[in-house]
C-alpha cells in the first residue's frame, strides 16, 4: 500500500501535538481537548488540527481563546520535535462529526423507546 507523505506527516503531527498540549501547554482551558485528526496539505505547509472538547458537543469561546494563544507555542515545539524543512502553519478546527454522531445516537434511542412503547 502506498501512503502519501502528507498522511504520514499528519499522523506524526497528531501524536506530537497531543503530547505538547497535554504536557507542555500550561493553559488550563486547553487541557480538556482531544485531538481527533490532522489534515496536512500536500506541500506540507498547512495543517488543520481537528479537536473536540471532552464531554461536549460544542466548543466554548474559552477553548478557542486558549488555542489561539497557544498556537505559536505549539508550532514552535512542533518544529523542535519534527525533522521537517518547514514547520506547517497550524489551524485549530472544531470537529463537528462528534456532535453529529451524538445527535444520531439520540435519534436512534428515541426510535427504540417508541418501538418499546408500541410493543
Amino acid at each position: 500500500m502506498n501512503f502519501k507523505r502528507a498522511d504520514r506527516v499528519a499522523e506524526l503531527i497528531m501524536a506530537e501535538i497531543s503530547d505538547i498540549i497535554f504536557k507542555e501547554v500550561k493553559d488550563p482551558r486547553v487541557q480538556a481537548l482531544t485531538i481527533t485528526s490532522v489534515k496536512v496539505s500536500d506541500d506540507l505547509r498547512n495543517a488543520k488540527i481537528f479537536f473536540v472538547e471532552m464531554g461536549k458537543d460544542e466548543c466554548s469561546a474559552e477553548i478557542r481563546t486558549g488555542l489561539t494563544r497557544a498556537t505559536n507555542f505549539v508550532r514552535r515545539e512542533l518544529g523542535k520535535r519534527l525533522k521537517l524543512r518547514f514547520v506547517p502553519e497550524i489551524t485549530f478546527v472544531h470537529d463537528q462529526s462528534f456532535s453529529y454522531g451524538s445527535r444520531i445516537d439520540k435519534i436512534l434511542a428515541d426510535i427504540a423507546r417508541q418501538d418499546a412503547k408500541n410493543d
